[in-house]
């Protein structure tokens, strides 16, 4: 059996690299690069600049080349593929599931499009590539393969065989057999193990499983993605809107979905409005993150002012600045923990999840808990480890129960609206909600001083 080459990535083989890049040493880098995982030759390429990634790609086998292209961080990808000709291009895309090609396609103008489309040499890949095409890249139609195996109702074992052989050349990875009928709807699908199993005359239709799910084309990339976690499949077929079957979608394709998704949620919770990465430009990577830092300095140049207000008691009770980061750390604290479980379960929805009132409720009696537990223990550190009076102990305890209720009411409260205005409540996780917090509760806190010590 044939072994894939695995090899570390280390800082001395790129540079052994790059230096026979410089002087074209081609056996060294085809030797050193010969059984090598297509991912980690990549990851290698993604170090590079455009020139030597072209110059490693153009040494390598086509099919190997184009396995690579698929793998490269959409950054070095974008370089790469915008500086090869069509006809060079048409090349790779020939040796790409008609999925993978689409996704390089949707990196040019429609007009670059359909320049390269007319280099392709096989038509029966630029017939799907024109199809997947016309679909929403966010789709299960712009996400899906049109390679995949499929057998008639009416075919016998050994018709079917013959068809899977023929099929299978086109197609990387069979995971399912799907059975149409005469005018390709789908009926269901059938395991290899059934058809092999069978005798030679058994018709498909005698041996098929009619249960099988299949999403439409039209269904939003993270609906499909959800269907397939829960159910634990590794590949779903899609129809159209009269049921017939127009391709099939693998669980690589959805864990690039998932992955993106996760990243696109990380970044709205730390306050990046926009997909950057760390080998962005400075710019770019500066203008994702301004507006956030910037509702920031605007929240705390407003929790000065409110710091203003009460300057005149603070003279008469200067402790009470002590306390101020702790009052503004545990609000922000606690309305990250709230949001992010929302989050959470937004989603993953389910149909016996809470409703948004049960959810309520149940955040609020977990704020109840922890800031009377909390206010307590800052109640007595105040007062017994600290000496102050029991009334300024009090003040700071009572203070930090009401912002543990107000931040876990805004954590729990915020992504349910934004979600039901349908956008993206990750966002409510990051500076927003820390923000808003720091205003309420320094507000909350400065008031109940107020209150209880006379200010």
């Amino acid at each position: 059996m044939e072994s894939i080459k695995i090899f570390e990535l280390s800082k001395e083989y790129l540079e052994s690299l790059r230096d026979a890049i410089e002087i074209e040493d081609n056996n060294f880098i085809k030797e050193s690069l010969d059984g090598a995982n297509e991912a980690d030759i990549a990851a290698l390429l993604d170090e590079f600049n455009m020139e030597e990634a072209l110059y490693v790609l153009r040494l390598l086998d086509n099919e190997v080349a184009a396995d690579i292209l698929i793998e490269l961080d959409e950054d070095s990808l974008i370089k790469v593929v915008k500086e090869m000709e069509p006809s060079e291009l048409a090349l790779y895309i020939d040796q790409m599931d008609s999925d993978d090609g689409v996704d390089i396609l949707n990196l040019f103008s429609v007009r670059e499009r359909e320049d390269i489309i007319s280099y392709l040499q096989e038509k029966e890949k630029s017939a799907h590539i024109l199809d997947l095409l016309r679909y929403d890249e966010d789709s299960a139609g712009g996400l899906m393969a049109k390679e995949f195996i499929k057998a008639n109702q009416n075919w016998n074992v050994i018709q079917t065989i013959e068809e899977i052989r023929r099929q299978a050349e086109k197609v990387e990875k069979i995971y399912s057999i799907y059975v149409v009928d005469n005018k390709q709807h789908l009926l269901g699908r059938v395991s290899l193990k059934k058809i092999i199993l069978a005798s030679s005359d058994t018709k498909i239709a005698d041996i098929y499983d009619p249960e099988l799910i299949s999403v439409p084309t039209h269904m939003d990339e993270e609906e499909v993605a959800e269907i397939m976690r829960k159910y634990d499949l590794e590949s779903i077929p899609v129809v159209n809107a009269k049921n017939k079957l127009v391709g099939r979608i693998t669980v690589d394709d959805i864990l690039d979905v998932i992955r993106e998704q996760s990243e696109e949620d990380m970044q709205a919770m730390t306050g990046i409005s926009s997909d950057v990465e760390e080998s962005d430009s400075i710019f770019k990577i500066s203008k994702a993150r301004l507006p956030w830092l910037l509702i920031g300095v605007i929240g705390g140049l407003m929790g000065s002012q409110i710091i203003d207000i009460f300057e005149e008691g603070l003279q008469k009770y200067v402790t009470l600045a002590a306390f101020i980061p702790l009052v503004a750390a545990t609000g922000g604290n606690v309305g990250i923990q709230s949001s992010s479980l929302v989050v959470q379960t937004l989603a993953s929805k389910s149909v016996f999840d809470d409703t948004p009132w049960q959810r309520f409720i149940k955040g609020f009696l977990i704020a109840l808990l922890n800031g009377l537990v909390l206010g307590l223990f800052v109640f007595l550190v105040v007062v017994f480890i600290m000496g102050n009076e029991k009334i300024f102990g009090l003040t700071i305890g009572f203070s930090m129960f009401c912002v543990v209720l107000m931040a876990s009411f805004m954590g729990t409260v915020t992504p349910l609206i934004l979600d039901k205005f349908g956008i993206n409540p990750a966002i409510a996780s990051g500076p927003f909600i820390t923000t808003a917090n720091d205003l309420f509760g320094l507000a909350i806190y400065f008031g109940i001083a107020m209150w209880l010590l006379n200010l």
